[in-house]
């Protein structure tokens, strides 16, 4: 050992034993987050949990801030002393279970603008046996925020993580983990598992996800990470990416790695369990106060803790004694008085935590609790009718930071009450967004009605909520209803008495009014009748009635048939030396009636256009015999099919429309009759359209075609009694009618040619009102659908009556060919245009036979086909024998 070769050899084996074991297993889980301290300034913690004992302890990390520079940030948690490697560090972290160290490192960074970033860490080693990660003590541990500096969105702040990224779970036990994320700046989060990364911030290879025995996953919107059942012991790592979401765009996010460790548990694993409240929603500036309890049926002794943005905040935070503990059973009070600083968009959450001291394994329940804070109702609100409009006034939010009001108004009563959780004015209220107002301390509104104005008898009521930054709506206010001012005639009633092309009649009535300003009013009144068709907005005065207790116009010499009348009662201040109009009625029309024919039935549609609802309609039809309008049915809609009728017979309706106005002190019901309409039902719904096959009988030169007999498969029309074959030779042609059947069950027809059998059918069915139907589908048959035009190779021209004549093999469709023969040296001995050829063997030049031998042909064959006539060329030889 005195060498000093030896020596050497021994330092060096020295230095690299302590090299492995300086690198050997170490990193379990963390994860990144930051704050805005101002400007382009920024403060990053990073959180990281170690396996203890590992001489690889880094009380100072590297942190790449993602602008293509880094740091060193150094760890400030736990007290000065002697790390595993036996050096003396400032911070040695906190030792927070069995070989679990628990380390923080913080460093502050200056960004040079408006960009996305990624800051990450990245460690050489993760510890050793994470059964899901292949041979994790070589793989580095990496984890990554992403962030957003953009001066549109404003200052951000990334989620914080309350839970800590180190979990212990049983096998055969469901297994839940929150990481207790909340966004300081009321930004919207969602949650989804992705795969860890390592070297470099690539996924790593051969990673999974644990085994469960039934299922693995995390709920998107709370953040719940569920494993339902996990089936083995032993240490498991998962990635967890937080999204933070702002106007609906991603603005960055935070990746946790996750570690579990799962152990085979004695105790028993459903315990303990925690008791509160899942969802609470309050208004700002009440005191929120509910008990935690936590039970443990083994009887172990129970740790409770609770942690949460409410306990965090400088303003006016939540309280929760902790931590306590009992054995079986322990008890806690949260208590929160909240104010108008704690109104945000999403929810505060709270995670109160429930630790056994069972062995081997700790057990622990956690449950989150969502608080709502919500912006208070205005209180005190008002619906005043003056003249025209509603005046609504209410108290000024409570407040300081409400930024203004929405108002919202229905026609009629709502059944609408503001729910524990429900803020705003949802939709399904019946409610209508009307007017927002930017102000606090504007707190009277004039509604005018728009366009259309309000209407007398009707009742109108308004819900006011308070609205905060960034789109925030707080509680609805009561509910206020008023109706406007009876200063105005209301009309009750516009019913035809009488149909007529020249002397039809209406009735015409309506209230007077019960609430007239004698003082800027003191009459004497009278009332002037306008009436314009229903189809135009040009109003003629037709009459005028001289005392306010004169309500009914009847209104004669009109055609009702072809049309309805619209009117409007305009009130008069008759003083004289003074005389102004009032004011005028909501304008109200005549109901029309319109009738369809369709086959068996009638469709009855009817224009209604009055102020006041209608709840049902009674329709009216003329019963021959009694010459009396029968009730045949009701509607609540402006249409009614009559099914009950018969082909060409005439039927004569009215409508009676049944309505009221919903506020007392008018006439009630409100009834009406339209004018008198008659129709005949006629049948003008066509056969559902055939199906058609076509089969080709080549020796016969036939195509045969068959089809489907409508009136055994068309749901509405089963009348057919003939059809329609068409035909086209070619595509480009239009479809001419061949021949056609006079029988509904006659499905079959035979097409027989003289030429060619190509081209192209399809069939109509008429019924017995001449309806056709579509065109069946299209059927073409080809030129090649039969053999094709060919020649054979040799003819015996010897006169024995036995093949002397050289003609073609059976065929068809050919108009014409283009023949050539030729001898072996080329000279031609015969041609012709005629299909048929019928060559006797004769050399046409010299009417002498041709000798014995072999001669050449080239024949072009023009033949009919779908698209035109079709050029093609076939060639050959054919032999001679005598």
């Amino acid at each position: 050992m005195k060498d000093p070769a030896m020596k050497k050899w021994l330092f060096l084996f020295l230095i690299c034993l302590l090299a492995s074991t300086i690198y050997a297993t170490h990193q379990r889980s963390g994860e990144i987050t930051y704050i805005h301290v101002s400007g382009l300034i920024y403060e990053f913690t990073v959180v990281t949990y170690t396996f203890a004992p590992s001489p690889a302890d880094r009380p100072e990390l590297e942190i790449k801030w993602g602008d293509a520079t880094s740091s060193t940030i150094y760890r400030v948690n736990g007290p000065p002393g002697y790390n595993p490697a036996g050096i003396w560090v400032p911070h040695v972290g906190e030792i927070v279970g069995p070989n679990i160290r628990k380390n923080i490192y913080t460093g502050r960074h200056t960004y040079p603008g408006a960009a996305t970033y990624t800051v990450s860490v990245e460690d050489p080693n993760r510890n050793a046996g994470i059964i899901n990660i292949p041979n994790s003590v070589d793989v580095p541990f990496y984890i990554e925020t992403i962030f957003t500096i953009n001066p549109l969105i404003g200052i951000n702040n990334s989620p914080q993580l309350l839970l800590p990224p180190i979990d212990v779970a049983c096998v055969g036990f469901i297994f839940v983990h929150n990481t207790g994320a909340f966004d300081p700046d009321g930004d919207s989060l969602s949650f989804r598992l992705v795969t860890c990364k390592g070297l470099s911030g690539q996924p790593i290879p051969g990673y999974s996800l644990p085994e469960a025995t039934n299922s693995i996953g995390i709920n998107p919107a709370t953040g719940e990470f569920i494993w339902d059942r996990p089936t083995m012991q032993g240490e498991f790592n998962l990635a967890i990416l937080i999204e933070e979401w702002r106007y609906g765009i991603k603005i960055g996010s935070v990746t946790r790695d996750l570690q579990v460790i799962v152990g085979s548990c004695d105790n028993n694993p459903n315990a303990p369990i925690i008791a509160a409240p899942g969802e609470i929603c309050i208004a700002a500036g009440d005191t929120l106060i509910f008990k935690v309890v936590a039970t443990d049926n083994d009887g172990h002794v129970i740790t409770l803790t609770g942690s949460g943005q409410p306990l965090l905040l400088t303003n006016s935070p939540a309280t929760f004694l902790q931590p306590v503990d009992s054995a079986q059973r322990v008890t806690s009070t949260f208590r929160w008085a909240t104010n108008c600083g704690h109104i945000k968009k999403g929810p505060y959450q709270m995670f109160f935590k429930a630790q056994d001291n069972g062995t081997p394994v700790k057990l622990i329940d956690v449950k989150t609790v969502n608080i709502l804070v919500v912006g208070p109702a205005p209180k005190n609100l008002i619906a005043t009718p003056i003249g025209n409009r509603f005046e609504l006034t209410w108290n000024k939010s409570n407040c300081d930071n409400a930024i203004g009001y929405k108002i919202y108004r229905k026609t009629g009563h709502s059944s609408f009450t503001p729910g524990n959780c429900i803020t705003g004015v949802p939709a399904s209220s019946g409610f209508q967004l009307i007017k927002e107002v930017f102000s606090r301390v504007d707190t009277v509104y004039n509604d005018m009605g728009g366009a259309q104005g309000f209407i007398h008898g009707l009742e109108y009521c308004y819900l006011v909520t308070a609205i905060f930054p960034i789109g925030i709506e707080g509680y609805a206010s009561n509910q206020a209803c008023a109706s406007p001012r009876r200063d105005v005639a209301v009309i009750t009633n516009v019913s035809v008495l009488n149909t007529s092309n020249t002397e039809g009649s209406v009735y015409v009535a309506w209230s007077k009014p019960t609430e007239l300003n004698l003082s800027q009013t003191p009459g004497p009144y009278k009332y002037i009748v306008r009436r314009s068709p229903a189809s135009q907005t040009i109003f003629q005065v037709v009459d005028s009635l001289p005392s306010l207790n004169d309500t009914i116009f009847m209104n004669h010499h009109l055609n009702t048939t072809s049309g309805g009348y619209t009117y409007i009662i305009d009130l008069i201040n008759d003083t004289p030396g003074n005389r102004f109009l009032i004011g005028s009625s909501h304008p109200a029309s005549t109901m029309h009636l319109q009738i369809s024919s369709n086959e068996d039935k009638l469709k009855l549609t009817w224009v209604v256009n009055v102020p006041w609802p209608n709840h049902r309609y009674h329709i009216l039809r003329l019963n021959p015999v009694t010459m009396i309008f029968d009730s045949i049915g009701f509607s609540q809609t402006n249409s009614y099919t009559d099914n009950s009728v018969l082909y060409e017979v005439n039927y004569c309706y009215k409508i009676l429309s049944i309505g009221s106005y919903p506020i007392g002190g008018f006439v009630s019901p409100i009834l009406n009759l339209s004018q008198e309409k008659c129709a005949t039902p006629s049948d003008f719904t066509p056969p559902c359209a055939p199906y058609l096959w076509v089969k080709t009988d080549c020796n016969l030169l036939e195509n045969h075609l068959s089809w489907t007999n409508t009136n055994n498969y068309c749901p509405y029309s089963t009348d057919t009694h003939k059809y329609y074959i068409w035909f086209r030779k070619n595509q480009s042609d239009d479809f001419m009618v061949l021949d056609s059947t006079l029988n509904a069950i006659d499905t079959s027809y035979v097409h027989r040619m003289m030429l060619s059998l190509s081209g192209c059918y399809a069939i109509t069915a008429f019924d017995t009102r001449n309806n056709m139907s579509e065109f069946s589908n299209q059927v073409c048959v080809a030129s090649d659908a039969c053999p094709q035009y060919s020649l054979p190779n040799v003819f015996t021209p010897n006169g024995d009556s036995y093949n002397d004549l050289w003609i073609p093999f059976p065929h068809s469709g050919v108009e014409k060919i283009n023949l050539k023969v030729f001898t072996r040296w080329g000279k031609i001995v015969f041609e012709t245009i005629d299909p048929q050829v019928n060559w006797d063997g004769r050399n046409m030049n010299t009417n002498q036979e041709c000798a014995d031998g072999v001669y050449f042909y080239i024949c072009d064959v023009f033949e009919a086909a779908i698209e035109g006539v079709r050029r093609r060329t076939i060639n050959g030889s054919i032999h001679i024998l005598r």
